[in-house]
């Protein structure tokens, strides 16, 4: 079967950033394909015979939302398996692009950098209502980008058809974004307040030990699992091509660590294929 990514976005938020990537990974890449030609490029990759298994396209600035959603509706009627990834930044961040690289913004009239941007997150905000990802881009550096849609569409597409990842953090690094589910773990008592458990992390036996003792913890995993038990098939059901899921300690250190992996342990029992990551374990 097919897999069909489609980029759209706000123009300076790196569309052609991410396609360069995907085209690194093996993806077959149309930039700025007039948006009536779509599905017909979804009807010959997807054709008996043909030899292209990913393909990735690339919507322009200059293509009208009006035009984009019946183009993805018919892209999404074929055969081969269709994710829309909408990127945006703020407006600070982009009007800051645009001043480095002294482009004129597409949507720029007599006007400012930042009113041509409002004026295009107003024109998309239809397409974004339509994304299965948005991926905001404001803090992310070039490298940052390509390690992110790496993991994103560098490995190998899950059975079920849905990407799961399951993410610890540090409230006071900041919120995470592009995240479906934020679990505040802070209720916990803190591990940091032990001086021989401060220096380990939620990796090491001691922490471990330590947050699952406690009386809260059991319950709350009990409840956590019922609840993911009963969402995540519905949420494959309904074709939903990404879940993160975000669960969030002081520092993202002790709890919200130990929290992700026994809870990734239970959803792998339930048969849900899933990555973990720690952001903010090393800080």
């Amino acid at each position: 079967m097919t897999e069909f990514v489609v980029i759209s976005g706000l123009s300076g938020a790196g569309r052609s950033s991410v396609a360069d990537v995907l085209e690194d990974l093996g993806w077959f890449v149309i930039d700025n394909l007039p948006t009536p030609l779509i599905p017909k490029v979804g009807e010959l990759a997807s054709m008996p015979g043909s030899s292209i298994e990913r393909v990735a396209l690339v919507v322009g600035s200059g293509a009208d939302p009006a035009d984009v959603l019946p183009a993805l509706g018919d892209l999404r009627s074929g055969s081969g398996r269709v994710r829309v990834l909408y990127l945006e930044a703020t407006t600070s961040a982009l009007v800051r692009r645009y001043e480095s690289t002294r482009r004129r913004h597409p949507q720029g009239t007599d006007d400012s950098v930042s009113e041509a941007i409002e004026r295009e997150r107003a024109l998309l905000e239809p397409v974004k209502g339509e994304a299965d990802l948005v991926l905001d881009t404001s803090d992310l550096n070039i490298h940052e980008l390509r390690a992110r849609v790496v993991d994103l569409f560098g490995g190998e597409t899950p059975e079920s058809g849905m990407r799961t990842t399951i993410l610890s953090f540090g409230y006071k690094h900041g919120l995470p974004t592009d995240v479906d589910m934020v679990i505040d773990c802070r209720f916990l008592p803190n591990p940091y307040w032990d001086e021989r458990l401060r220096p380990l992390t939620g990796k090491d036996e001691p922490v471990r030990a330590s947050v699952l003792g406690q009386e809260a913890t059991g319950p709350f995993l009990d409840r956590l699992e019922d609840l993911l038990e009963l969402l995540v098939p519905g949420y494959v059901e309904e074709g939903k091509a990404y879940l993160t899921i975000a669960l969030g300690c002081t520092g993202g250190r002790h709890r919200s660590v130990v929290i992700a992996e026994e809870l990734a342990d239970r959803l792998r029992r339930h048969g849900v294929e899933l990555a973990v990551k720690h952001r903010d374990v090393g800080r």
